[in-house]
């Protein structure tokens, strides 16, 4: 947990709102971003890692910008142009994807 958090917070630019019952797993914890909430678990329930996450952003082209000015590096993944930094999607979002330190797969879209 301890981990994610400092990926959310200090890349992602979240900020912690609340963790129970504490840094060490298993924990539960809430970020929020510009009135957005995200939410952590380090124990699934159903035994499955590697959650899809959505955050919709006002401009994810400064957001990408901001990310990489904290240190994010976008993988070297030539067949996923979505996480090499923001595009347009056919169905009329921009958007670009990250993952977390644990596999979790983040994208930001802007409608």
């Amino acid at each position: 947990m301890s981990r994610s958090v400092l990926f959310y917070t200090w890349i992602l630019d979240f900020k912690l709102a609340h963790i129970f019952p504490g840094p060490t797993d298993p924990a539960y914890a809430i970020l929020t971003r510009d009135g957005d909430e995200l939410h952590l678990s380090s124990q699934a329930d159903d035994g499955i890692a590697g959650q899809s996450i959505l955050v919709l952003t006002k401009d994810v082209d400064a957001d990408f910008a901001a990310m990489k000015e904290r240190g994010f590096v976008p993988p070297d993944r030539e067949e996923s142009p979505l996480h090499q930094g923001p595009i347009d999607q056919t169905w009329g979002t921009r958007e670009f994807a990250v993952d977390d330190p644990d596999g979790n797969t983040v994208c930001f879209v802007q409608r």
